[in-house]
């Protein structure tokens, strides 16, 4: 009896065109659940458990949301039951291709018109990111970009910011105006108290040095807060 349910939950003894593999092959990869793509890369459960089922599980624990599940590290899969180091860095890596196509297809702006371009210039280096990081973009006069320089890395729930070093790389750039970035991984897009009085310290210190200030965005994979599209600070 033992031996007969465990077989039940072996895919290859699933109807051919049922298998995730041989489904793909037979209809094409839009044919797949998430679930199924997400046990190819599994290739294989554990005792009475798929890699589907497994895939399954694993999916219903970030609410089938994929940017739920490429925020988790290579620590959080391994706790799963059935996920060893080598499966957690196969799907780690997948997802990970697949934000750097997303990417490497999106059009940037070459120049700052708006608080959505900044938002689409800065997702290839914050979306997903386990912690707090802190950004600035360098703009020229008519808002050009110059380039977008990392001033901090910290932990999940802040990041120290110097406003000697963010001024010291826009001198030597030659930065006219600069915008100011940081991600919030909680997914949380509302500023804290410390994020309005550290924009105001960095603002009041840009207008002593002549660069410009014009706006801090609080990135999150769902969506953006612009302090200047909602008139704080700014």
């Amino acid at each position: 009896m033992v031996l007969s349910s465990q077989k039940s939950f072996n895919i290859k003894l699933w109807a051919k065109e049922d298998r995730p593999r041989e489904k793909l092959l037979l209809k094409g990869k839009s044919s797949l659940t998430n679930a199924e793509l997400l046990g190819i890369l599994l290739s294989s459960g554990y005792q009475s458990m798929s890699a589907v089922d497994l895939a399954k599980q694993i999916l219903a624990f970030t609410e089938n949301d994929l940017n739920k599940l490429a925020s988790l590290s290579i620590s959080d899969l391994v706790k799963f039951k059935g996920i060893g180091p080598a499966k957690a860095i196969t799907i780690v890596s997948a997802l990970e291709i697949g934000r750097r196509r997303n990417d490497f297809t999106a059009v940037k702006p070459t120049a700052i018109t708006c608080s959505k371009d900044i938002y689409q210039y800065m997702r290839s280096q914050l979306l997903d990111q386990p912690q707090e990081e802190f950004w600035i973009i360098l703009l020229k006069r008519n808002n050009e970009i110059i380039s977008k320089e990392q001033i901090s890395k910290g932990g999940l729930s802040g990041t120290f910011v110097d406003p000697k070093v963010i001024f010291k790389v826009a001198i030597d750039l030659r930065a006219s105006s600069l915008v100011l970035i940081h991600n919030h991984p909680s997914g949380n897009i509302q500023p804290s108290k410390a994020d309005l009085l550290l924009t105001k310290k960095i603002k009041k210190a840009g207008l002593l040095l002549d660069i410009q200030v014009i706006d801090h965005l609080i990135f999150t994979n769902d969506g953006y807060f612009s302090f200047l599209d909602h008139s704080i600070v700014f």
